[in-house]
This record gives C-alpha cells, sequence and structure tokens, in this order.
C-alpha cells in the first residue's frame, strides 16, 4: 500500500503515475486542473492518444446506462482540454458539448479494463473528480517509462492495489493522541484521535462522561458525525449537520455518557472540493443526489469500515445509535456491531435545506418523517 500512498499524492500534485495490470501499462493523470501542456506530455510520454475514463454515475448523466463500473472514451487530439471538463464533470452537456458531439461520444464509449478501475478508485481516494485520463504505453515507449520508473521521476503501481484503496485496511487504524476537552453541552469529555495507515484521514472519537465501554451487556449511546465544515463551524443553513452535531453531543450529554465518532467524511465521501461544486450545481435546480452524479459521484460515498475500527478499539460491541440513515445502521451490523436501538436526531427545517433534507427524505430513504410533520 506504500506505493498507492505516494500515487495519491502525486496525483493531487497534478503528476502521472503508471498504473501495471500484467503486461499492460497504463500512465494516469487526474482531469481535474489538466492543462493542455500536461495532456501533451502524458502523450509523448505513452505514445498514444489518451482516453477518458468515466463513472457509471457521470454515464449515467450522460444519459448513459452503463453495463458495468466506468467506460473508456477515446478522445481525438483537437479536444484533449478543450471540452475535457465538460465531458467529465460539467453541467449542461448537451448545452456545452452539442447533441451531435454527445451522441458520438456515447457511440464511441469502449469497456473499462482492470487499470481504468483502479484508476477512478485512486482519484475517489485522493478526493478528486473521479475521472482519469489515461494513455496505454506503446512497445516503442516502454523503455522509456521504465528508465522513468527507475529514476524516480514516475511512480509505478500495481492495478489490484490500487483498486483497493478504498477499502481502507481493517485492524489497522492507530490510536495517536487524546485530550480531555470540556464542551458547552458536555463539560466531562475526551477527544481520542485515530489516523488510518496511509495518512490521508484523521478521525476523533469523543468519548462524553464516564459511561460503561467495555460492559458486554451495555449499549453505549452512539453518534457517527460525518464532518461538515460549512454546517459544523459555520452554520451552514444549507444542511442540518450542525445542529445535529451540538444536538447529539447534548443528548448523549442526558442519557449519561456515550460517543461520538467525528468522521473525515466531508461532502458523503466526496470531499470539500466536490461538495463546493455540488452545491453550485443544486444553485441551478439540481437536487443533492443529482448534483453529486453530474460530477461522477454516487448517492453516498461514504464507507464506516472506520467506525467499526475505531469502535473495536474502544471496546463497544453494543450501541444505541442515533440516526436517521439506515445505511449507517447496516453498515455498523455487517461489521459486528449489534445495534440495540436507534434513536432519531434531528435538526430544524429551513427554506435553505428543504430541498437537500427532501431529497434525503425520498431517494435515499432517510427516516425524516417527524421533520416534515413538524414543518406543516
Amino acid at each position: 500500500m506504500h506505493q498507492v500512498e505516494r500515487a495519491i499524492f502525486d496525483l493531487r500534485r497534478g503528476l502521472p503515475v503508471l498504473l501495471v495490470a500484467g503486461e499492460s501499462r497504463v500512465l494516469v493523470q487526474a482531469v481535474e486542473g489538466a492543462a493542455q501542456a500536461a495532456v501533451s506530455r502524458l502523450d509523448e510520454l505513452a505514445g498514444t492518444t489518451p482516453a477518458l475514463v468515466l463513472s457509471r454515475h457521470r454515464l449515467a448523466a450522460l444519459g448513459v446506462e452503463p453495463a458495468d463500473r466506468a467506460a473508456r472514451l477515446p478522445l481525438p487530439a483537437e479536444e484533449m482540454t478543450a471540452r475535457l471538463d465538460a465531458l467529465a464533470y460539467g453541467a449542461a452537456p448537451v448545452a456545452r458539448l452539442g447533441q451531435a458531439r454527445l451522441e458520438a461520444c456515447r457511440a464511441a464509449l469502449q469497456p473499462a479494463e482492470a487499470a481504468d478501475l483502479a484508476a477512478l478508485a485512486l482519484m475517489r481516494r485522493a478526493l478528486l473528480v473521479p475521472s482519469a485520463l489515461v494513455a496505454r504505453v506503446a512497445e516503442a515507449q516502454r523503455d522509456e517509462v521504465a528508465a522513468a520508473v527507475a529514476d524516480g521521476t514516475l511512480l509505478a503501481v500495481e492495478a489490484e492495489q490500487a483498486e483497493r484503496c478504498l477499502e481502507g485496511a481493517a485492524g489497522m487504524l492507530r490510536r495517536v493522541s487524546e485530550a480531555r476537552i470540556p464542551l458547552a453541552d458536555a463539560d466531562d469529555c475526551r477527544f481520542i484521535l485515530f489516523r488510518e495507515p496511509d495518512g490521508m484521514r484523521e478521525h476523533v472519537a469523543v468519548v462524553i462522561g464516564d459511561p460503561a465501554l467495555e460492559a458486554a451487556e451495555t449499549a453505549v449511546p452512539l453518534r457517527l458525525h460525518s464532518a461538515c465544515l460549512t454546517g459544523d463551524l459555520f452554520g451552514s443553513l444549507r444542511c442540518d449537520c450542525g445542529e445535529q452535531l451540538r444536538n447529539a453531543v447534548a443528548e448523549i450529554e442526558a442519557l449519561g455518557g456515550g460517543v461520538l465518532l467525528y468522521l473525515a467524511q466531508e461532502g458523503r465521501g466526496i470531499g470539500l472540493a466536490n461538495k463546493l461544486r455540488a452545491y453550485t450545481l443544486q444553485d441551478s435546480g439540481l437536487d443533492t443526489l443529482d448534483a453529486d452524479q453530474i460530477l461522477g459521484f454516487g448517492e453516498d460515498e461514504r464507507r464506516y469500515g472506520v467506525a467499526v475500527d475505531m469502535l473495536d478499539a474502544l471496546g463497544i460491541r453494543r450501541v444505541q445509535l442515533m440516526t436517521n440513515n439506515p445505511l449507517k445502521m447496516a453498515a455498523l451490523a455487517e461489521g459486528g456491531i449489534e445495534v440495540v436501538e436507534r434513536q432519531a436526531l434531528y435538526g430544524t427545517l429551513n427554506d435553505h435545506n428543504h430541498r437537500y433534507l427532501s431529497a434525503k427524505a425520498d431517494r435515499a430513504g432517510h427516516l425524516l418523517d417527524e421533520v416534515f410533520r413538524v414543518r406543516r
């Protein structure tokens, strides 16, 4: 996994990496911020014209219902960068590309290969737009590419390892540091920081009061809260995250203590940069799920294996879960955590977050009937 970790940072810096899949060698670069010079260098080094790999969610936004997780779109040289963003993650593709060009793109799609799927996994892990420029290395260029790998100019990664990067490393979460931090709604709190093995993300367990964490018969009050900079810190009215966070702390305190896991999964796992892109798309009339799909993401990209690892580290096996999201209950149960009881946890409905909460309830199955009943 060490090479995969390095590859993620190279991609975030705008550098290409080499994916190795059997006898195949494929150069990969992030679409996000790809300038003409960078794309030209990819073309020259590979000796072949790059193609664009798109996720099934982005393909659906382009009007294609793929049979697989992704597809590869060969790119004519004149369109390397001129329309790259429109194809990869732009809104209103028909208006920007034209109907004829869009239909030509649909007809040119090819099945994704192992390296293509690995490339998309790396983009997701790096919190970049989940599209990738890929270029197969021509036979005539193999020696030059091998020399670049040998002198450290280019990083080589096994495609199979790269594709597994989203799975995390179960059982390898590290407990790093802790401190007592009194909060406005809960004076007796201890923050325990955990770091993922690749160093990309850090998560915090907030232990409130003095709950019997390791008592097998005790169901510990628990909240899984995904980080939301705009809501948690700035009080954004576009969501109810900040209110849910503070209400959870107060409720856990009232119950005599428990745990809040603050997970680094901004924007349902797509990262802050992409969340802001999605907000701009929502301003044009899309709901939160459709906006994420335009960018190439599914309706919820979060994974809760890290939460299970944190609970294991704290000795917690039975919980009273504060959530409106059935997926969280299922994820914990799958990880061997017994959800003894679900407790609803609401924020306030307002004119700014009404469409957001409606989409979560109507399309993602969140249990929010009570929120809308109170508003009516």
